[in-house]
């Protein structure tokens, strides 16, 4: 398996963006603490985080084709899928639980990470039903998909019982816990 520290050398090496690397950094943080909750590889959950959007940066309209071959390429199909199923309209299958784990974290991260940004005192004191009523507001955050966050709520229900504010929650705790690194 690609380690830790390669696959954050790579973030670095392809994504000049501090604000990218620092949202792969978000998806990675709540993606290995879903694996670890509900005992999946975290490894693994981790890596496909922290690199669903590494070719973004510099070859956006082949994204997220580069990231997907070079992953193939060092043998990590798995992550690749994920990576590769990470927004809807791809029409890429569900295979599993991290495909679905990334496609429910990916987006709404960054908009928990919007909500805090607007806020005197950022995650602290954050709820879930205010992340909720913001994104019924479709001025805020506008480029984030609300079907892509809401069919990634879905997803995660009906896989394993998790509610959006229960994902929210737990979105929000481990932002929390991670916030000075991220600049929260």
């Amino acid at each position: 398996m690609l380690s830790r520290q390669e696959a954050w050398d790579l973030l670095c090496a392809w994504t000049p963006s501090e604000r990218l690397r620092i949202h792969g950094r978000s998806v990675e943080l709540v993606m290995r603490d879903f694996a670890e909750r509900h005992g999946q590889d975290i490894e693994a959950f981790g890596l496909a985080g922290l690199l669903h959007d590494a070719d973004y940066d510099q070859w956006p309209e082949e994204h997220p084709n580069r990231i997907v071959a070079h992953l193939r390429d060092l043998n990590e199909a798995e992550v690749a899928h994920a990576i590769s199923a990470h927004f809807t309209k791809w029409g890429v299958a569900y295979e599993n639980l991290m495909d679905k784990t990334l496609l429910a974290s990916d987006e709404i991260t960054g908009f928990v990470i919007a909500c805090a940004l607007v806020r005197p005192q950022r995650l602290e004191g954050l709820e879930p039903k205010s992340v909720l009523k913001k994104l019924k507001s479709p001025a805020f955050a506008a480029g984030v998909d609300r079907s892509e966050v809401a069919t990634g709520f879905r997803m995660l229900e009906e896989s394993v019982g998790l509610s959006a504010e229960a994902h929210l929650q737990r979105i929000i705790d481990v932002l929390h816990h991670h916030r000075s690194e991220l600049g929260l």
